[in-house]
């Protein structure tokens, strides 16, 4: 265990700025993760969806169900708007 921990420091010690921002120094490598991760949710589609196709779908499925649970909206009729 021991060795392993000091091959994971020798890595963590090849970033720059460990006297001036200590643990901070990490921080613009995790931000640029999120970024290409926030893209890839954006823009890669697994089949035909994209992640946000997904999360508005079943935004809208919670939101119709909650309307039936409150009575708002009667299954099986059409809507006279």
């Amino acid at each position: 265990m021991l060795h392993r921990s000091k091959n994971i420091q020798f890595f963590l010690d090849l970033v720059p700025g460990k006297r001036r921002f200590g643990t901070y120094r990490f921080l613009p490598i995790f931000f640029c993760i999120g970024g290409v991760m926030e893209w890839i949710m954006i823009n890669m589609r697994i089949g035909k969806e994209t992640f946000y196709d997904v999360y508005r779908r079943k935004q809208s499925e919670r939101a119709y169900q909650r309307r039936i649970a409150e009575g708002l909206t009667v299954t099986g009729a059409p809507e006279d708007r």
